[in-house]
């Protein structure tokens, strides 16, 4: 069941009880859902996070709720920092043990050496502000988060570069979702064009180099 069916099944529960406005309902457990959704694609990469983003945009634009918009782009970024936070502290924790842990393990595992060379040499030369790009980047976050962690930055540090990072990813797919979402009346057809924009933005490039890596 995605996000949206959630909020729709409690907000229509509520109505059918009496109890809470079903707008309020949609709110009370649609933001919530998103943030803890969010939080857990940053800390296990295998959810489509921007595709999240952006489907809740459309919703929040066709609702026209009271600064619902800006409300999802302001949980997304304070999930998806709060997710990267917790996500290179245990990587830390992994770099300072003698023997590793899985979640280092898993960063390696996901970083190929030459695009954790990459990382290294453009977190040499523009430091955390090349967290930014990382951010936007599709499978850009990975391979710089790594190279931080080998660098040894303090979290601190960390946290300073990766704060604007996660706002500007928030907004651009928030964008994506805006987009889609004046383009047609019906939620459903903004929803579509939003995830497939997100989707296609965030496999693209991946699947291109493999395209251009087979004989």
């Amino acid at each position: 069941m995605t996000l949206r069916d959630l909020t729709a099944v409690a907000a229509a529960a509520a109505a059918g009880a009496g109890q809470v406005p079903p707008e309020t309902t949609r709110q009370a457990v649609g933001y919530p859902a998103l943030f803890v959704l969010v939080a857990l694609g940053a800390l296990v990469p295998v959810i489509p996070t921007g595709a999240l983003v952006s489907s809740a945009a459309v919703v929040a634009f066709h609702h026209q709720a009271p600064y619902g918009v800006l409300l999802v782009f302001a949980v997304a970024a304070v999930a998806a920092f709060t997710g990267d936070l917790a996500l290179y502290w245990l990587g830390q924790r992994g770099v300072r043990s003698h023997n590793g842990s899985r979640w280092l393990e898993a960063l390696r595992g996901r970083a190929t050496p030459e695009r954790l060379a990459q990382a290294q040499t453009r977190l040499d030369e523009h430091g955390v502000t090349v967290l930014v790009l990382s951010r936007l980047v599709p499978a850009g976050r990975i391979p710089v988060m790594l190279a931080c962690l080998l660098a040894e930055l303090p979290l601190r540090r960390f946290a300073r570069g990766d704060g604007p990072a996660c706002l500007a990813w928030a907004a651009a797919y928030g964008l994506i979702g805006i987009l889609g979402g004046s383009l047609f009346s019906e939620p459903w057809k903004g929803v579509a064009v939003a995830v497939g924009l997100a989707l296609l933005i965030s496999a693209g490039p991946a699947a291109w180099r493999r395209l251009r890596r087979s004989p």
